[in-house]
């Protein structure tokens, strides 16, 4: 493993540029608050420079939260986002932190979607940022690599983006929402009664319980999904 100091880049680091972003988002962006001594094991645990865009948000946040929190985008760990990238990630994508993943969870939001760097886990586009939509349980590539993604969250049309999975007072509920929680809907949002989330009933749950039970309900869809036939 790299020490810390070969992992702070004093030089060239990304966070300036990012801090640039922060100040002219389109969307409402608050950067939380960090520990110094948190941030610092945080980024040796998960052995990116701050030469990175992953790296420096680390780094120099507890995390970002977008639209009022709606969007969680994960850092050292802060009171309203108890968890740091590489805490996350340990028991999901790595076992022990310095573990070369396959994939690096680095984002959630409150209606139980998850975003994660592609390694190797969904496809051949390495590096890309990935979707896990609660409405279709597939990991989706958004075609964009993490830089871009900080980008696309602090400018991008979020209601366009979740379109479908916003329902019309979610700006009332979000504000005061716990980084360490999100929504559950029932009926679930994947099946055919859960399409209209005007209809839903929803809770809140602990992100950690959802994230497993959504993982464990779309290995179930996988199963009972029928082989494609094979082409001639």
């Amino acid at each position: 493993m790299q020490s810390l100091d070969e992992l702070i880049n004093t030089t060239d680091p990304a966070w300036p540029l990012i801090q640039k972003w922060v100040d002219s988002a389109k969307n409402k962006v608050e950067v939380l608050g960090f520990d110094s001594v948190s941030a610092k094991n945080a980024l040796f645990n998960a052995q990116v420079s701050t030469y990175s865009s992953l790296g420096a948000v680390i780094y120099n946040s507890g995390g970002i939260m977008v639209d009022n929190g709606w969007l969680r985008i994960l850092g050292s760990g802060n009171e309203r986002l108890n968890r740091s990238v590489p805490e996350w990630n340990k028991g999901k994508s790595i076992k022990e932190f310095g573990d070369k993943p396959d994939y690096l969870l680095v984002a959630d939001d409150a209606v139980g979607g998850f975003f994660a760097i592609n390694y190797g886990a969904f496809g051949e586009d390495l590096k890309a940022i990935y979707y896990l939509a609660p409405n279709s349980l597939q990991w989706e590539s958004l075609g964009l690599g993490y830089t871009e993604f900080i980008r696309f969250c602090f400018d991008s049309d979020l209601s366009a983006f979740y379109k479908g999975l916003r329902w019309s007072t979610w700006n009332k509920f979000i504000a005061k929402l716990d980084g360490s929680k999100s929504y559950s809907f029932q009926p679930y949002l994947w099946t055919k009664e859960g399409m209209d989330i005007e209809k839903c009933s929803r809770k809140l749950v602990p992100t950690e319980q959802l994230f497993q039970f959504v993982l464990t309900n779309q290995r179930e869809l996988v199963q009972k999904s029928p082989a494609e036939p094979q082409k001639n």
